[in-house]
C-alpha cells in the first residue's frame, strides 16, 4: 500500500486551513482585476467628450465655469464679506412673519363652508359645529339672513338675501376673495348633512392639488346628457383651489343666465357651461362614498357597508340625530383603533423575540417607550405619594395638602380604570369591588406620560357568592397623546414696550449702570421701547434745602437724551413712606393709554432684544400675563468666578448652571422673586378694579401692603398667568431688602430668595468645612 509523504500531508493541512478563506481571496482577486481593467479603458478613451462640448458654439463660453476641468493651478478660496451698516442711514428692523409657512407660501389643506339658514342656525348648524369643528382648520357658516344673536364659537357670514343662486354665488365669491390664497380645498355642505371629518381630511390628503376637481355624489340633470352631472349638495362636494380661481370670473354671468331653485344644480350648470367640467364621484383611485339615511332609521342599528364607509350622511332632520350619528361613527372609529393597537402589539411581541435582548427587552405597555433611565442622582424622577383625601407633594412646599380639583379627578379616574381593567380580566370567575385606596404613587415621565402605582383594598366575589378581602398592587400609565397646538390670540413683535423702573433712594447709585446697559441694548439698535423712571422719595428726602438723592440719575437721563437725539426718557417723582409695588404701578398706569404693554423691571435687570420679544409674545391682552423668572448669580465670595490664566475678566455665569452640583461661579433661577412682569394696562386696570370691589376701605389699604403685581393678577384676574424661566435675564448677586411691613408670605419669599441665593449646597458645605478647619486651628 502506498503511503502519503510528509509534503503531501503538509499541503493537505494547508488547504484545510485556507478553505474557509478561499471565497474571500477569490472575491478580492476578481475585484482588483476588474478595477485595473476599468482604469485601462478610461485611460484609452482620452479626453472627456462632455468637457470638450462645453467650449463648442452654443455652450458655456466662460472657461472658469466648466465642470470637470483640472483646476489644480487655481484653487477656489472662499472670501468672507464682512457686514457693514452705513451709520448715516436710519436703522430699519426686519420683521419676520410669525409662522414659517407664511414666508414659504404654504397653504392649509381644507376649508369647510356650511350653507345654513336663519331658522336652522341655532339648531342644526350648532350640531354641525359641535361634531366636526375641532377636526378642520377653518369652518364657516353662510346664511342669507341671521338673527340678532349668533351662537358662540361660530363664524357666521350673512349675505342679506335668501335666494339660492344668490347665496351660492356670494359664498363662492367670499371664499375666493378672503381664502383663495390660503387653502387648497374647499368643501361645501348643508347644515342637514353629517360629515365623517377624519375620512374627509384623509381624502384631501390623497388628491393632487394641481387639478381642477369637482368631487361629490354625481347626479344627472333632468333631460341632459350622461356627461352633464352635478354634485348633490345634500352630501357635500369638494372644489379644488384651481377650479375656484377659474370659476370666479364667470359667477356674475352664471347668476344672470342660469335659473335654478337649487344652489347645487345652479353651480353644476355654471361649471359645465363656463368651464366644461362636471361632477365626478371617483378621482385618482379615491371614491367619494355617501349614504342616504331613511326616515326614522336608527343609526345604532345601521350596519351596511355603504353606511360604515360613508363620508357623508344625508338627510339629518334634527340635532339629536346628528349627535347619535356622531356617537355611532366615533364608536366604530374607536373600535377600529383598538383593533389596530392589538395587532401592532402582537407584531411587536413577535419581533421582540428575534432581538438580542429577547423578551427581556419588551417594555410595558407594549408599543410605548421604556421608562426614563437616569444617568445620575440628579436626574432621578421622584414619586408623589397620595391618598384619597390628601397629597404629600404640594406646589407651595407644604408637606401635606388636600387632594382637590384636577388632581382629585385624576386620581379618581386612575382608581376607576384600575378596577375596570381587573373586572375585565377576571370576570366571570371573579368580580372586584373597591373598599378603599391604601397607598397611591404617581410621577410624570417625560418619555412616556403619567405613571401610577396603586395599593387597593378590594373585595373579591366569586360566582357562588363567596366574598373575601384582598390587597393588590396595580400599575397604570396614562400615555402622552398627540401633541396639539392650543389656540392663542395673535401677537406680533412690533408692539411697543413701556419699561417701568421703580427706583428707591438706596438704589440711585445703581441707576447709571442700568441706563448704560439700556442704551447699548435698546437705544443703539433702535428697539421699539420706551422707558419711564419712577423716582420714589422718602418722607424727609428731596425737600426744600435738602440735596436731591436722584440728581445723578437725572443727569444720566439728560446725557442719554443728548447722545441719542429724538429719544425721550420720562421720569416721575413719587413720595411714599412705605412704597408698595401695586401703589407705584397705580401711578404709572394712570399716565399711559389702556393698550400700553408694560414691562415692570428692576435696577438689576438687563432686558435685551430677545427678552423684549418674549415679553411681546407671551403677554397677550385679555388672555395672559407673563412674569419671567430671572437667573440670580451666587455670592461672589462663596462662589467665585474662575477663568483660565490670561483670559481677561470673568464672564457672567451661564444661565444653565446647576446650583445643586455647586458649579463654581454658578447661580439659580430665583422662583421666589416676582419683580419683573409683562402685562397690558387694560388687564391691570381690570384686576385693580376687581380688587377695589372685593376689598373696600381699610381692608384694601392693608392688602396693598402685602401684595405684589403678580399677586394682583393671580387673585383678582381671570387671565392666564404664565411663569417661566428667562435665561436672558441674568442678575448679579444682590441682597434684597426684606421690609418688616411686608405680609408674612412676601416676607417669607424674600428671606428664601436671599438665603437660597447665597450659593449651591456643595459651595456652602465647602465654606462651612473651611470655616471649621480655620476654627480648629
Amino acid at each position: 500500500m502506498r503511503t502519503a509523504g510528509p509534503t503531501t500531508m503538509r499541503l493537505s493541512s494547508l488547504l484545510a486551513l485556507l478553505r474557509p478563506a478561499l471565497p474571500l481571496i477569490l472575491g478580492l482577486s476578481l475585484g482588483c482585476s476588474l478595477s485595473l481593467l476599468r482604469v485601462s479603458w478610461i485611460q484609452g478613451e482620452g479626453e472627456d467628450p462632455c468637457v470638450e462640448a462645453v467650449g463648442e458654439p452654443g455652450g458655456l463660453q466662460n472657461p472658469d465655469s466648466r465642470i470637470g476641468l483640472d483646476q489644480s493651478d487655481e484653487e477656489f478660496k472662499p472670501r468672507i464679506v464682512p457686514y457693514y451698516r452705513d451709520p448715516n442711514k436710519p436703522y430699519k428692523k426686519v420683521l419676520r412673519t410669525r409662522y414659517i409657512q407664511t414666508e414659504l407660501g404654504s397653504r392649509e389643506r381644507l376649508l369647510v363652508a356650511v350653507l345654513t339658514s336663519r331658522a336652522t342656525l341655532s339648531t342644526l348648524a350648532v350640531a354641525v359645529n359641535r361634531t366636526v369643528a375641532h377636526h378642520f382648520p377653518r369652518l364657516l357658516y353662510y346664511t342669507g339672513q341671521r338673527g340678532a344673536r349668533v351662537p358662540a364659537g361660530m363664524q357666521v357670514v350673512s349675505h342679506g338675501d335668501e335666494r339660492p343662486a344668490w347665496l351660492m354665488s356670494e359664498t363662492l365669491r367670499h371664499l375666493h376673495t378672503h381664502f383663495g390664497a390660503d387653502y387648497d380645498w374647499f368643501f361645501i355642505m348643508q347644515d342637514d348633512t353629517y360629515v365623517q371629518a377624519p375620512r374627509l381630511a384623509a381624502l384631501t390628503g390623497h388628491l393632487s392639488i394641481n387639478q381642477d376637481l369637482y368631487l361629490g355624489r354625481a347626479e344627472e340633470f333632468i333631460g341632459a346628457g350622461e356627461q352633464a352631472r352635478y354634485c348633490h349638495g345634500g352630501f357635500g362636494y369638494l372644489l379644488s383651489r384651481s377650479l375656484l380661481l377659474r370659476l370666479r370670473p364667470h359667477l356674475d354671468g352664471c347668476r344672470g343666465d342660469i335659473l335654478s331653485a337649487r344652489p347645487d344644480e345652479w353651480l353644476g350648470r355654471c361649471l359645465i357651461d363656463s368651464l366644461g367640467i362636471g361632477c365626478v364621484s371617483q378621482h385618482q383611485g379615491q371614491q367619494y362614498r355617501s349614504f342616504e339615511l331613511a326616515k326614522n332609521r336608527d343609526p345604532e342599528k345601521e350596519g351596511s357597508s355603504a353606511f360604515l364607509s360613508a363620508f357623508a350622511v344625508h338627510p339629518v332632520s334634527e340635532g339629536t340625530l346628528m349627535y347619535r350619528l356622531h356617537k355611532r361613527f366615533s364608536t366604530l372609529e374607536l373600535e377600529q383603533t383598538y383593533s389596530e393597537i392589538e395587532q401592532l402589539q402582537a407584531q411587536i411581541r413577535n419581533l421582540t423575540a428575534l432581538t438580542p435582548e429577547g423578551e427581556a427587552g419588551l417594555s410595558w405597555p407594549v408599543g410605548l417607550p421604556a421608562p426614563f433611565t437616569p444617568r445620575s442622582r440628579f436626574e432621578v424622577l421622584g414619586w408623589d405619594y397620595f391618598t384619597e383625601q390628601h397629597i404629600f407633594s404640594c406646589a407651595d412646599g407644604a408637606p401635606k395638602c388636600p387632594l382637590q380639583g384636577a388632581s382629585r379627578a385624576d386620581v379618581g379616574d386612575a382608581v376607576e380604570t384600575a378596577l375596570e381593567q381587573l373586572n375585565r380580566r377576571y370576570q366571570p370567575l371573579l368580580r372586584f369591588q373597591k373598599q378603599r385606596l391604601l397607598n397611591g404613587y404617581r410621577r410624570f415621565d417625560p418619555a412616556r406620560g403619567m405613571e401610577y402605582t396603586l395599593d387597593l383594598l378590594l373585595e373579591a366575589v366569586t360566582q357562588r357568592g363567596h366574598r373575601r378581602a384582598l390587597a393588590r398592587r396595580v400599575s397604570l400609565l396614562r400615555p402622552l397623546s398627540r401633541v396639539e397646538i392650543l389656540p392663542m390670540p395673535y401677537v406680533t413683535e412690533a408692539t411697543r414696550v413701556q419699561l417701568v423702573l421703580p427706583l428707591l433712594v438706596a438704589e440711585a447709585a445703581l441707576a447709571p449702570a442700568f441706563l448704560e446697559a439700556f442704551a447699548a441694548s435698546v437705544l443703539e439698535p433702535r428697539e421699539h421701547v420706551l422707558l419711564t423712571l419712577l423716582l420714589v422719595y422718602g418722607p424727609q428726602e428731596g425737600g426744600r434745602g435738602a440735596p436731591d438723592p436722584f440728581l445723578g440719575v437725572k443727569a444720566a437721563v439728560a446725557e442719554l437724551e443728548r447722545r441719542y437725539p429724538g429719544t425721550r426718557l420720562a421720569w416721575l417723582a413719587v413720595r411714599a413712606e412705605a412704597p408698595s409695588q401695586v401703589r407705584l404701578m397705580d401711578v404709572v398706569s394712570k399716565k399711559h393709554p389702556v393698550d400700553t404693554l408694560f414691562f415692570l423691571t428692576t435696577v438689576w435687570t438687563r432686558p435685551g432684544p430677545e427678552v423684549l420679544n418674549r415679553c411681546r409674545m407671551n403677554a397677550i391682552s385679555g388672555w395672559q400675563a407673563f412674569f419671567p423668572i430671572h437667573f440670580q448669580e451666587f455670592h461672589p465670595a462663596l462662589a467665585p468666578q474662575r477663568s483660565p490664566p490670561g483670559a481677561g475678566p470673568d464672564p457672567p455665569s451661564p444661565p444653565g448652571a446647576d446650583p445643586a452640583r455647586g458649579a463654581p461661579g454658578g447661580g439659580r433661577f430665583d422662583r421666589h422673586a416676582s419683580a419683573e412682569g409683562c402685562f397690558y394696562n387694560v388687564d391691570y386696570l381690570a384686576a385693580r378694579a376687581r380688587l377695589a370691589a372685593e376689598l373696600a376701605g381699610q381692608e384694601e389699604e392693608e392688602a396693598l401692603e402685602g401684595l405684589e403685581v403678580m399677586d394682583v393678577f393671580l387673585r383678582f384676574s381671570g387671565l392666564h398667568l404664565f411663569r417661566a424661566v428667562e435665561p436672558g435675564l441674568v442678575q448679579k448677586y444682590s441682597l434684597r431688602d426684606c421690609s418688616p411691613r411686608l405680609s408674612e408670605e412676601l416676607y417669607h419669599r424674600c428671606r428664601l430668595s436671599n438665603l437660597e441665593g447665597l450659593a449651591g449646597r456643595a459651595q456652602l458645605a465647602m465654606a462651612l468645612f473651611e470655616q471649621e478647619q480655620g476654627n480648629s486651628t
